[in-house]
């Protein structure tokens, strides 16, 4: 853990300076603006939720008139599927001209690319809005599952794992892991998670790791077999006691997290969860969840960290590209992102750099009673790194997908 912070520290130094300097640089930036206009970005995202596809289509909408950049939402399930296209490129030969322009990146997908050098930078200190992030108070808009960012990906949201449950059905929502088995075991068939590696799942397999282990320092180191063997037993033998409570006696897990979601509103279960503090809020609004569900998270904490998006070396529009994600970090574009009606997908930014005109659009967000507080949220645990990511989804398919 010690050496994570120092992690922390040495990128915070190295953010300050790098802030600085793009804000000197302001007419190169003029010249990346120049060269993007009538570029194509073509943007490889995740595409399993209606409300992101429609954030992401707006943006387009943005960059077009703004800028006269086209941007292609290219929907994948998994962006792993757009990290080995990359390698396989790379692989080939291939060093330019390549099919890929910006990706929505973290974990894992980071790490790979990150480690087999594939990802165009750094770039981050050159984007204007980089100025407004909130690197001291969100120090996971710099380091990603431990890996400092080094400036190859911008960070563009937040997220943390918010837990819901049906207050029709359940009156006493449980507030820690062994408060969930014992609330399951009593409520058997009402409560359920995605299948890994869908990133939803993955992330209660990493959330229970973390609630079960007695020294979480290791959980911050690459992963060992030997390590990996000891540490992650405690949470096979809860998911084996857990498995048999839950829908469909666990021998069928949703898909996704929009799956789970319409499992709770068709009624089939009374607790959920989901990475966005603000879906509760979100969903409520949009008849895709009853009115009764309310959000809580452990008392412990929950897992939480940054989304990013990054630029492959081979990018065509590598201009467009920063352009995008430059725009993405500006005031307009994270607050419409952040209201709950549009997405809830909380805001890098650190409302308290933007002058009174920017800083009165996230006031002007509107809130309720479905949205967690700055207190509750305050209990943030970081991610492990990700090596620990592949092992866990390894593993538990090899023992509960048969």
């Amino acid at each position: 853990m010690r050496r994570f912070f120092l992690i922390l520290i040495a990128v915070f130094a190295v953010a300050e300076i790098s802030v600085e300097y793009a804000r000197a640089e302001t007419s190169d930036w003029d010249d990346v603006v120049a060269a993007a206009d009538g570029q194509t970005v073509y943007w490889h995202a995740w595409g399993g939720d209606e409300n992101v596809n429609r954030y992401i289509a707006w943006a387009a909408e943005q960059v077009r008139d703004k800028y006269g950049i086209t941007l292609r939402h290219v929907r994948v399930g998994n962006i792993s599927e757009s990290v080995t296209l990359l390698v396989a490129e790379k692989t080939g030969g291939r060093t330019k001209d390549g099919r890929i322009d910006l990706l929505w990146l973290n974990g894992e997908n980071f790490a790979a690319l990150k480690n087999a050098d594939l990802l165009y930078g750094p770039f981050t200190q050159q984007l204007p809005n980089f100025a407004y992030v909130d690197t001291l108070n969100k120090p996971t808009t710099l380091v990603d599952f431990t890996l400092p960012t080094d400036g190859l990906e911008a960070p563009w949201g937040m997220a943390q794992i918010v837990f819901f449950a049906d207050t029709a059905h359940v009156k006493s929502p449980p507030r820690s892991l062994a408060e969930l088995k014992v609330w399951a075991t009593e409520n058997p068939g009402r409560f359920t998670y995605p299948a890994p590696p869908d990133f939803t799942g993955t992330t209660f397999l990493k959330q229970g790791l973390m609630d079960l282990v007695g020294d979480r320092a290791p959980l911050y180191e690459p992963v060992t077999e030997a390590g990996f063997a000891s540490l992650s037993a405690p949470l096979w033998r809860f998911l084996d006691a857990l498995h048999p409570t839950l829908w469909r006696s666990g021998k069928v897990f949703p898909a996704s997290y929009p799956a789970l979601r319409q499992l709770m509103n068709d009624g089939a279960i009374d607790i959920a969860f989901s990475f966005n503090p603000a879906e509760v809020s979100s969903a409520v609004s949009r008849q895709l969840l009853p009115a009764t569900v309310k959000p809580f998270v452990f008392k412990q904490g929950t897992i939480g960290n940054s989304h990013f998006v990054g630029i492959p070396k081979t990018a065509s529009a590598k201009e467009g590209a920063m352009v995008v994600a430059n725009f993405l970090l500006s005031p307009v574009a994270q607050a419409h992102k952040a209201d709950p009606l549009v997405w809830g997908d909380p805001t890098v930014l650190d409302i308290e750099k933007l002058d009174a005109t920017s800083s009165a659009l996230f006031r002007d967000i509107s809130h309720d009673d479905l949205m967690l507080g700055p207190r509750d949220l305050s209990r943030v645990l970081s991610e492990p790194h990700p090596s620990w990511t592949e092992r866990l989804e390894e593993e538990w398919q090899r023992r509960y997908q048969r």
